[in-house]
């Protein structure tokens, strides 16, 4: 009984890591398509307006990053975001998403107080039913990426990134 159950086991584990490598090496922004247009909310916080934002937008190099407040790695970024901001122009789009479900466990004004708590100082928007989450099938937080002036996804990085490593990311995308 005991040699069946392993042997059934690693017949799962091979089939499983079969389908996690296939999965892996698709990603559906490889094929150079645009992202379409997305209206978010934007919330009343430091360097953001309460209102509403278009994200990507076209004609403007985009960064955008997916974060969450309970995420200890999306507070370290806070730091190098805010010097990439800072050393970018207004010709790109600078802008942070959280897809936190909002007004369940986490209201807007814990997101600004925040936000303020982690010296953010740019866009700041929500992304309730994930429209922009699942455009650039991004999953988990942080969650990066680099639209160039197409809306065409030229860069993406998930985890702790250097202000280098994203400023750089922006610069090839024609968002000097």
């Amino acid at each position: 009984m005991r040699r069946r159950e392993v042997l059934a086991g690693a017949a799962g584990l091979a089939a499983l890591g079969g389908g996690a490598i296939a999965v892996g090496e698709w990603n559906p922004l490889d094929d150079g398509a645009a992202v379409d247009p997305i209206e978010l909310e934007t919330i009343d916080a430091p360097g953001s307006e309460a209102g509403t934002a278009t994200v990507p937008e076209r004609g403007r190099v985009t960064f955008v990053e997916l974060f969450a407040t309970w995420c200890t790695v999306c507070e370290g970024m806070m730091e190098p975001l805010g010097r990439v901001h800072e050393d970018v122009d207004e010709d790109v789009q600078f802008v942070s998403a959280t897809n936190e479900p909002i007004g369940n466990t986490v209201t807007r004004e814990d997101v600004a107080d925040w936000w303020r708590e982690h010296d953010g100082n740019w866009p700041v928007a929500i992304d309730p039913d994930l429209e922009l989450t699942e455009a650039l099938d991004g999953s988990g937080v942080p969650y990066a990426f680099v639209l160039d002036a197409d809306n065409v996804v030229t860069w993406s990085g998930r985890g702790q990134k250097s202000a280098d490593e994203i400023r750089s990311a922006i610069d090839d995308a024609g968002g000097e």
